[in-house]
């Protein structure tokens, strides 16, 4: 007997014990057995008692992965308890548990309660359990329940996690040298968070940190302390500490105080709103720096070409600095600026940000007055909402908002706003500013067409966002500006999308900013992609990108075309042609990104005055970190060669690891444990557990279902795990856990033979010592072991209860022969 076909006997008996052998009794859910059909010789020692009542669970503890109305919701420990008729058992459903069903007031009142935090959700009329193969399954009529939106989790299941530290952290070393100056030059910098958490609090420090060989200077900041909580039940967020508003009324500006604000992250997909993306053409391979108020929000390296950050926080709110450090020296900036799409909220709902404190620099010093503020949107009816609030420091600066938006159907959603200031000017002048503004957003669905967002925004001279006050009034200037005008559009358009091989996508945004004060900034953007096929290669694709930004009185120009063509499995070679402000640099390319854990890119062309241009870039994903690498040299010009290094450390009760982060703050996570298993890998091999049998599922979004799985194809074969795949939904900032049972050994046929002589009943089963099945007995007590090792201790359970114990040998037989195992 082939070692496949023992596995299967193993796992098929059960199924086929039942839907071969058995005739239901309705009355009672009772199973009768036919043995006379089974080929074996002794059917008077047969032991079918667990397949006798319907889902029948031997009275105990259990820890069980839980799904209702077939959505998965994580793991629980359940108790079985005999039932009143002395011949089932009754699932506990406890306190917790039932509160994940999100039932509806009345319904939860009908649910009867047997023991003491024990549950009987079958008193419910239409409810039914059903456990297999390690999973509870729990089903209860839609009429019962709150929520009826499939694709989303309610906040009776979400899940908070483990208490634990954690430290992510991003790393962005480089170092030039500049041949025609005969200079070198390095640099290092860094950013992250480290923290704790406890139950739903979660304690955070975010830091940023810089080097530059230039000047020998070493600077490290904690710039934010604070601490926040879910609070699910309201779908809002609570911060304590040095907070940033958040707001979608007001400007941002960094207080130390209190702030509870709705959360849209906890709302149904089709109420959030989006996170910005950042889009541009970096002329050689270039460091990336996001930055708001001089924080660093965002910072990577990127390969010479296009690029485009979409990771940011959902959170982030206002105009961002972007800086784009070329490897060959040259540094560019532009702002981008995070305007919100229509404020709109669904009918009866409220949506609120309100917030105390007093305002805070970097030196964690207060500076100005204390303040309040607070906004709201009010869904009036399915098409309206009114929105607005007002910021307050008493007679130093007051702010006042109102605006209506409006749910288009077919044509999109637009508001429109008016905000009023009044602050005092350093001469203690009281003035008074009005800004204005228009947004529109609209997905064309049958068109595969969108416009993100669209907007106008016209500010008075005397406007003053509550920011712009106090650096006026306590630090003598405007950083920013003082804003005038702003028209912004962003939209996409896919042409010939239901016709192969045609398929184009043209993406456009547009940005023109004048100011009060200083200069204006203008910002065009064009991006035309397009895959097709020539003859017999099928995936060719070419893309063009052209990019202007006007900033500062700086103008930059670059344009962008490359075309790629496939010559093997996820393998390309491609033409790349820059040009950066008139001069033009053709590099020919390839591409490998066969192996999702190691990508790398190699490129050698000439620059405009005929020297030799080669670049390269490399991307390596391990259990411990992501490592972006990028190299260039330009001949008598300069080489150069930079890296960045992302990862995390995350400690809990269950153990530690290392492990990849994107380093993207206060994304939720899972700790992983595979029963002291090293090597195991985790969600594509994204993640593997370490010697301790402990690995970290870092990056996870928030408040979405997410699967934790492991990669049973990609094990080792001496690996059986209990289960694969395990469904939870994490708070933000979470960190989740997640036991996986497996046992890691050899495998063998046995006989185990009882002390009399006779063998265990058919059916019964072997567990090891970590409570995980490795084998069920067959005729003449045969049993296909699985994950075992030498001289370990098995336990040997029929009739409910653990019967007698036996132990392997110190060396385990061939797979082709048959070990003699007393069992005592």
């Amino acid at each position: 007997m082939s070692v496949e076909l023992k596995t299967k006997i193993k796992i098929l008996l059960p199924q086929a014990l039942i839907l071969c052998c058995a005739s239901v009794v309705h009355a009672s859910n009772d199973v009768e057995f036919n043995t006379d059909v089974l080929d074996a010789a002794d059917r008077g020692n047969i032991d079918l008692t667990r397949f006798a009542s319907d889902n029948y669970v031997p009275p105990g503890e259990y820890l069980l992965d839980i799904r209702i109305n077939s959505q998965s919701v994580g793991q629980e420990k359940i108790r079985y308890v005999p039932a009143k008729d002395g011949k089932h058992t009754q699932a506990c459903i406890n306190s917790n548990l039932l509160t994940k069903l999100a039932l509806k007031e009345e319904a939860r009142r009908q649910v009867v309660q047997s023991y003491e935090d024990c549950y009987n959700v079958l008193s419910l009329p239409g409810s039914s359990l059903s456990n297999y193969a390690g999973v509870l399954d729990i089903t209860v009529p839609q009429a019962w329940m709150k929520y009826s939106d499939p694709n989303w989790t309610p906040p009776e299941r979400w899940d908070h996690g483990i208490g634990g530290f954690l430290f992510d952290y991003s790393l962005t070393g480089q170092y030039t040298r500049q041949f025609d100056m005969n200079e070198n030059y390095s640099s290092l910098s860094g950013y992250g968070q480290a923290g704790a958490n406890l139950g739903a609090w979660r304690l955070r420090s975010e830091y940023q940190t810089n080097y530059y060989s230039s000047n020998h200077k070493f600077d490290f900041n904690w710039n934010q302390i604070y601490a926040y909580r879910p609070l699910p039940t309201m779908a809002a967020k609570l911060t304590a500490g040095e907070i940033y508003l958040n707001s979608q009324v007001f400007d941002t500006v960094r207080f130390t105080g209190l702030n509870l604000a709705s959360d849209e992250r906890m709302l149904p997909p089709n109420l959030q709103g989006y996170a910005p993306e950042i889009h541009g053409v970096a002329k050689t391979n270039a460091k990336v720096t996001v930055s708001q108020s001089g924080r660093v929000i965002h910072e990577t390296t990127v390969p010479a070409g296009p690029f485009n950050i979409q990771d940011l926080r959902s959170s982030v709110r206002g105009t961002l600095d972007v800086r784009v450090e070329e490897q060959d020296g040259s540094v560019s900036t532009f702002q981008v600026n995070t305007a919100n799409i229509p404020y709109l909220t669904r009918p009866g709902y409220v949506r609120y940000n309100v917030a105390g404190g007093a305002p805070s620099r970097y030196n964690h010093k207060i500076q100005g007055p204390g303040f309040l503020s607070g906004d709201f949107s009010w869904g009036i009816s399915n098409a309206w909402s009114l929105y607005g609030g007002a910021q307050s420091a008493g007679a130093e600066y007051t702010a006042v908002s109102l605006g209506i938006g409006r749910d288009l159907s077919v044509l999109g959603a637009l508001s429109l706003d008016a905000t009023e200031s009044y602050s005092r000017r350093t001469d203690r002048k009281r003035i008074k500013g009005t800004s204005y503004k228009f947004s529109y957003a609209k997905t064309f669905d049958d068109y595969h067409s969108s416009i993100t967002f669209a907007g106008y925004r016209f500010s008075q001279e005397d406007f003053r966002s509550l920011s712009q006050y106090l650096n006026e009034r306590y630090d003598g200037y405007d950083n920013l500006g003082r804003e005038k005008e702003i028209y912004t559009i962003t939209g996409s358009k896919t042409f010939w999308a239901n016709e192969p091989g045609k398929a184009t996508t043209l993406f456009l945004t547009y940005t023109h900013q004048n100011y009060w004060n200083r200069r204006s900034q203008d910002r065009y953007g064009l991006s035309v992609g397009r895959t097709f096929t020539i003859g017999d290669i099928r995936g060719i694709t070419a893309n063009l990108s052209a990019y202007r930004t006007d900033y500062q009185g700086r103008q930059d120009d670059a344009i962008a075309f490359s075309i790629s063509i496939p010559i093997g499995d996820n393998k390309w070679s491609g033409l790349d042609i820059q040009t950066n402000n008139g001069k033009t640099s053709p590099m020919l390319s390839y591409t490998d990104s066969s192996d999702y854990n190691n990508l790398w890119r190699v490129r050698a062309g000439a620059n405009q005055s005929g020297n030799a241009n080669v670049d390269g870039y490399y991307q390596h994903r391990s259990q411990y970190a992501e490592i972006n690498t990028n190299a260039s040299y330009q001949q008598s010009h300069y080489m150069s060669l930079s890296s960045t290094l992302r990862g995390g450390f995350t400690a809990t009760r269950h153990g530690a690891a290392l492990h990849n982060s994107s380093a993207t703050l206060n994304t939720a996570r899972v700790m992983v444990s595979t029963n002291g298993i090293d090597d195991v890998p985790l969600n594509d091999g994204k993640s593997r557990t370490n010697y301790f049998g402990i690995a970290v599922v870092p990056d996870i979004v928030s408040y979405n279902s997410f699967d934790t799985r492991v990669d049973v194809d990609a094990m080792a074969d001496n690996i059986e795990p209990s289960k694969a795949i395990s469904t939870s939904t994490l708070t933000e900032g979470a960190i989740g856990y997640q036991a996986f049972g497996m046992a890691k050994g050899e495998k063998m046929m046995a006989i185990i033979r009882l002390a009399d002589s006779s063998y265990p009943p058919f059916g019964a089963e072997v567990f090891n010592s970590d409570g995980v099945s490795v084998a069920m007995i067959m005729e003449g007590g045969q049993a296909w072991l699985a994950g075992i090792n030498p001289e370990e201790s098995l336990n040997v359970f029929w009739a409910g209860k653990n019967q007698c114990r036996i132990t392997v040998p110190p060396f385990v037989a061939s797979k082709s022969s048959s070990s003699l195992l007393p069992c005592r």
